[in-house]
């Protein structure tokens, strides 16, 4: 069995549970949403007494929570937070598991060289990211037709996905590029996923003070915010290039650190 095939395998069955995970909690946020709907309450009436802070850390901005496309926005920050989490998890992971788990000798044994071994893991956590992005993307799609009344939602749907897949590649190479440079393969998981809440506590502070909105480039969570995805301006250049880079470096560190390393076998 080659090296992709046996990461698939290995994380087949934890794919599963995230991608249902993710899935139910579409569907049950869309179900509430439908249960407000119903009451008559004004949800947007609501808003305009809660406090800035509050709504900051639930991820209001400014959506109109009264249409099934502004409440997925709002939920659209716990999806990304979802899948920026698996993605950092397995970056972490798929390369420091060898060593956590005393199996570094199957890979050495193999007459392969380290550039492969690594590619056909990055391979296998990219097949992973997709697999994940296109069950959200479905169950978004199929989900919110049903609350939209008529609406076209999947040209939205579409922008967040394309955004949340982005994010998934930065966090999933700040995980890989920590594993291949930590000397001890249990932290990790750990620090990279510091590093991800760290940067997504910062965009909730960005958003509840305006005077620190330059440290926006700091936190990849601002680079894709819903509400700007979703509305005017989309997809901001500055942001596509910075991700690219961002990537491109992580990535060269990955190959750099893992062919280098000494490993425990």
């Amino acid at each position: 069995m080659n090296v992709f095939m046996r990461e698939m395998k290995a994380n087949r069955k934890a794919l599963i549970i995230w991608c249902i995970g993710i899935s139910l909690m579409i569907a049950s946020s869309m179900v509430k949403y439908a249960g407000i709907s119903a009451s008559g309450q004004s949800i947007n009436d609501l808003l305009v007494q809660m406090p800035q802070s509050l709504k900051a850390i639930m991820g209001m901005g400014t959506f109109d929570l009264t249409t099934a496309a502004g409440y997925y926005g709002l939920l659209f920050t716990y999806l990304a937070m979802m899948a920026t989490i698996h993605a950092t998890m397995l970056g972490a992971t798929i390369i420091s598991k060898e060593e956590r788990d005393k199996t570094a000798e199957f890979l050495f044994l193999k007459p392969i060289s380290r550039t492969e071994i690594i590619t056909s893991k990055l391979l296998a956590s990219l097949v992973n990211l997709l697999i994940f992005n296109l069950v959200t993307f479905v169950s978004s799609i199929l989900v919110l037709q049903k609350y939209s009344k008529g609406d076209a939602v999947i040209g939205e749907i579409t922008r967040l996905m394309v955004g949340m897949f982005i994010l998934q590649l930065i966090f999933l190479f700040i995980g890989t590029s920590i594993a291949a440079i930590s000397k001890h393969p249990k932290t990790a998981p750990s620090v990279a996923t510091g590093i991800l809440l760290f940067t997504f506590i910062l965009s909730l502070a960005i958003d509840m003070n305006s005077k620190i909105d330059n440290l926006k480039y700091l936190t990849p969570f601002k680079y894709f915010d819903a509400k700007n995805l979703m509305n005017a301006p989309g997809f901001e250049p500055v942001y596509v290039i910075l991700s690219g880079v961002i990537i491109a470096i992580l990535l060269r560190v990955t190959y750099v650190f893992y062919k280098s390393r000494d490993l425990n076998v």
